[in-house]
């Protein structure tokens, strides 16, 4: 080849050797220069098999109705969850009217732990009673504990009822409780019901002069207690303190001879 054809030859021209040779320009046959894309490969601004192109919605994707085609429809938000279905309990409040009849036929129940709260309860529905009528006014102790506190409140709003309180005893009735049947005018005992005679517990804290004043006071409580004991059963104090102090445990016939029980509760009569 002569000078002037080689110095027409593009650079970067592929020769192949030997005669009757093709020139192809660089970089080779079948494989695409800088900037252009190879096959199958798009070129700028042109999106590849399965992707959409600008403004074109992806599968999946509702796009802008089409002339005469009615919009696409959305989901309506489902909105707040609603809340749990709780089934009430048409029992649940048996407790309450059972004890508005009894009320109605002048009946208290008086039962478990009497603490200050009790106490409360129990003299309003006292008070309520006596203030309505003048007729007796019955008032079960069933398996009856108390606070000492809690008891002298009781004992002092049976002392101002003008009616008669008939107290019926049954279960364990014992220690500070003991205040409250002898508060009674009328003290019956249901069959298989116990009486404990036994000391108040009481709790106390502070300082040596808090102490102190709160031992003076627990000791006038229960003196008042044994003192309203033995004036229902006849007894001197002392003999109802030793009592205590030993934990005497009564039965019906034994608390009727002890004076703290008048008669056991007879059948009503049909």
């Amino acid at each position: 080849m002569s000078e002037q054809g080689a110095s027409r030859r593009p650079r970067g021209a592929f020769v192949p050797q030997g005669a009757g040779h093709q020139e192809f320009p660089w970089p080779g046959p079948g494989v695409p220069g800088p900037g252009v894309p190879g096959p199958g490969v798009p070129g700028p601004g042109v999106p590849g098999p399965g992707v959409p192109g600008p403004g074109v919605p992806g599968p999946g994707v509702p796009g802008p109705p089409s002339p005469g085609r009615p919009p696409f429809p959305v989901t309506p938000d489902p909105g707040p969850v609603p809340p749990a279905r709780t089934w009430l309990d048409p029992h649940a409040g048996w407790q309450d009217k059972l004890y508005e009849r009894l009320l109605e036929r002048r009946i208290v129940l008086a039962s478990g732990v009497l603490d200050e709260e009790a106490a409360t309860r129990l003299s309003a529905q006292l008070l309520t009673l006596d203030a309505e009528g003048d007729g007796p006014i019955r008032l079960e102790l069933q398996n009856l504990q108390a606070e000492l506190p809690a008891v002298l409140t009781l004992m002092g709003v049976l002392d101002v009822v003008r009616a008669e309180v008939q107290a019926f005893a049954s279960g364990e009735t014992g220690g500070p409780a003991l205040g409250v049947l002898a508060s009674c005018p009328r003290r019956l005992a249901y069959p298989h019901a116990s009486f404990t005679l036994s000391e108040p517990r009481l709790r106390f804290g502070g300082t040596v002069t808090a102490v102190t004043a709160r031992e003076q006071q627990a000791k006038r409580m229960t003196d008042s207690l044994f003192y309203r004991i033995a004036e229902a059963t006849g007894r001197d104090a002392e003999d109802v303190r030793a009592a205590a102090r030993r934990g005497r445990v009564l039965t019906v016939a034994e608390a009727i001879g002890y004076g703290l029980i008048h008669d056991r509760a007879a059948k009503r009569a049909s």
